[in-house]
């Protein structure tokens, strides 16, 4: 018999109010485990940044109770903090073979690969992590070897569907398991988190076969070089594009270290069947007739760095957009990302290359399940408890919504926001207070070590420019021996002000001797007092508030 004190925690410490950065903690006594461990890319004001990870000093302060980390599928949002999270936090970690192929090759960078205890997982599969039960259920998504998590505790079930959508003609073969989710929803489901990312959209997310269809209708027509960019990790649609490539004769070459890196992985381990003899170096494209050859590359986001963008922007060391260029881009913009794209297909148009995105032809398709799956999985679940992940605010409350529309009462419905701790039971559930969660700010090798007060001197630098002020001063009675001199950057260019330049000399030049007449000696005063009167004269003659370094040597 189950005491009624006895309750689940629930504990999500990133993918609630963003897409992205996903990872959820569920503790019951004292067993902790967690689903996912993923990354986001930095917000535009975020300057310099690389990635974002999340905060988890709530696993650090228990981590004697952290029995696993379980893995749902292997997008960079589900497990890209992981080299970063193992490090502090060595446990066991679970996931399908294709998901711990794509984990490995990053552990291998960080070089703790050999310290991590790797467990490769079927769908079907159940491991015992303490107090839980922990089953991998297969679904559909733009990855293969997705499944979703069925998490079986001493108080009930708890489903995390991870990212899915329902395709009936799926590019493997494999079709979600909808007997044995039918299954758990019969023997009861206490509490369900599920994927809110397409959730404003009506309807069925189309099957990825559709895009297999447009690829050969393409290729069939195309007499020039086709490129493609896509999601290096869709390893589906990267699969179609080999087909399609064979069927019309083509050699294959791949461009981009990630997607390198994928299809390597990917066809180490059987999920990319790469026809023989079509694969070919970038380097040997030019032995080939235009007409032959296909590119798959990264860049469908529009990154500065990506292969497409150089090519883009003719800064790619062994390839060249020229004039009737065959380009597709086979993915959505990320929100955010959208000027990013339009500047390269911009670019690209500009050298004469004919471009095909998403507005032009079924040439992507979403990887989430849209409002009409979602009621499936509602359906055939009917959670007691519900809590919409993985996305924005209004997409969690737009699945809130489609909760309560199939019947679910409102107070059984949960939308809240990282950190935030649901208790349930199998009488109740409420919100009971909060850990502490947040952003992790990876720059370079800095982990954590860059925060608001860095990004605020960033944001400033980059809109203000800097004014350095060096000076010397006698050390017996504070008169200036030299300078003040003065150098700008970002700020105006000195040859072109020399009298705005000289006259901030003076001011300096007078603030430091009224100092001097005063008696003050002390370094902070003397530095605030150039900071002071220089910003006020600056705003006075630019309206511009530059960041002021002055810089004191005494001889």
């Amino acid at each position: 018999m189950v005491k009624k004190l006895e309750k689940i925690k629930v504990i999500p410490l990133g993918g609630l109010n963003e897409i992205g950065k996903n990872i959820m903690a569920f503790e019951y006594k004292e067993d902790i485990v967690i689903v996912d461990c993923g990354l986001s890319f930095p917000e535009d004001e975020m300057l310099g940044i690389d990635i974002v990870i999340p905060d988890i000093t709530y696993l650090m302060k228990n981590k004697e109770k952290v029995r696993g980390i379980v893995l749902t599928h292997g997008h960079e949002d589900h497990i890209g903090a992981l080299p970063y999270v193992l490090k502090k936090l060595n446990v066991p970690i679970y996931g399908t073979k294709l998901t711990l192929g794509l984990v490995e090759n990053k552990l291998k960078e960080h070089k703790i690969l050999a310290s991590t205890k790797m467990n490769i997982v079927k769908p079907g599969d159940v491991v015992n992590l303490g107090a839980y039960n922990v089953e991998f259920i297969r679904v559909s998504h733009s990855i293969a070897d997705a499944v979703c998590i069925a998490i079986h505790t001493p108080l009930g079930t708890i489903l995390h569907t991870g990212d899915f959508k329902i395709d009936f003609t799926p590019i493997d073969g494999e079709i979600i398991d909808f007997h044995r989710l039918a299954e758990l929803g019969k023997e009861g489901v206490l509490l369900m988190l599920a994927d809110s990312t397409n959730v404003e959209r009506s309807g069925y997310t189309m099957s990825e076969k559709t895009v297999g269809v447009t690829f050969e209708n393409i290729f069939r027509n195309a007499n020039q070089r086709i490129i493609v960019a896509t999601f290096a990790s869709n390893v589906h649609r990267v699969q179609q594009i080999f087909d399609a490539a064979h069927k019309f004769n083509r050699k294959v070459s791949v461009s981009g270290r990630s997607m390198v890196n994928v299809v390597n992985v990917a066809m180490g381990l059987g999920y990319l069947k790469v026809p023989e003899d079509i694969l070919i170096d970038i380097n040997d494209i030019k032995k080939y007739a235009d007409n032959e050859v296909v590119v798959i590359t990264t860049g469908s986001q529009g990154e500065p760095m990506s292969a497409l963008s150089r090519m883009a922007a003719s800064e790619h060391r062994k390839l060249e957009i020229h004039q009737g260029d065959l380009v597709i881009l086979s993915a959505t913009p990320i929100p955010g990302n959208e000027k990013t794209v339009s500047k390269v297909i911009n670019q690209l148009f500009a050298k004469g290359a004919t471009v095909i995105y998403e507005a032009l032809a079924d040439v992507h398709v979403s990887g989430h399940a849209c409002q009409e799956e979602l009621k499936i999985m509602h359906s055939l679940i009917k959670p007691k408890y519900f809590i919409p992940v993985h996305g924005e605010y209004r997409h969690l409350r737009q699945h809130a919504k489609l909760a309560e529309s199939l019947g679910m009462p409102t107070e059984n419905i949960f939308t809240i926001e990282t950190g935030q701790v649901v208790e349930i039971s199998q009488d109740y559930a409420k919100v009971n207070g909060s850990v502490t969660s947040g952003n992790i700010l990876v720059d370079g090798l800095g982990v954590g070590d860059v925060g608001n007060i860095v990004l605020r001197d960033r944001k400033h630098l980059s809109e203000d420019g800097l004014m350095v002020v060096v000076v010397s001063i006698a050390k017996e009675n504070g008169h200036v021996v030299s300078g003040p001199d003065i150098i700008s950057r970002g700020f105006v260019y000195v040859r072109e002000s020399e009298v705005l330049m000289h006259e901030a000399r003076t001011v300096v030049k007078n603030a430091l001797q009224i100092c001097e007449s005063e008696g003050i000696r002390e370094w902070a005063l003397l530095k605030s007092s150039i900071k002071d009167s220089l910003r006020g004269f600056l705003y006075e003659k630019t309206k511009r508030s530059p960041m002021i370094l002055p810089i004191i040597m005494e001889v």
